[in-house]
């Protein structure tokens, strides 16, 4: 029987690239000469550091833009809010959200379910399995699943004949 996978994921080599090309652009910046500013990356998470509030704005802006160039969707993203010492050292922390979370998967299949396709749909390890008997039935839950935004990346994968 035909199938799919509808995942949420962020490429880690356009991460690992976007991350670094922010690093190289932090070291030329004129703004950033003689201030403490860095971008940290832990397995699923993204530390940014820097001497104020203001200079803090600039990296994330500069991260930020550098993922949106890189092809990365910034709905798997989710940024938390500044802490601000007493110093005046400012820290944020820009979670990155790898697969389906429970509420998202289940309205997703809701939303699948309600159009009245003919398909099954299961939840599988973060990742909904979508399985049917017909090819183009599956097409046309991935065109509507496409049409709609559901707050996170949605991507295909291993299309089974």
């Amino acid at each position: 029987m035909p199938s799919f996978d509808v995942v949420s994921e962020v490429d880690k080599q356009e991460l690992d690239n976007a991350i670094n090309q922010a690093r190289k652009e932090l070291a030329t910046r004129f703004d950033f000469k003689g201030i403490t500013a860095e971008i940290l990356q832990e397995k699923d998470k993204i530390t940014l550091i820097a001497d104020d509030v203001g200079h803090l704005r600039g990296l994330r802006e500069i991260l930020i833009g550098k993922l949106s160039k890189r092809g990365v969707d910034l709905r798997n993203i989710e940024q938390e809010e500044p802490a601000i010492s007493s110093v005046g050292h400012a820290r944020q922390e820009l979670k990155i959200r790898q697969g389906l979370e429970g509420n998202k998967a289940k309205e997703i299949i809701q939303a699948i379910k309600s159009q009245g396709f003919r398909v099954q749909c299961q939840l599988q390890d973060r990742q909904i399995r979508v399985t049917g008997k017909k090819k183009d039935e599956l097409q046309a839950v991935i065109q509507f699943l496409r049409s709609r935004d559901f707050g996170v990346a949605t991507n295909f994968k291993n299309f089974r004949d």
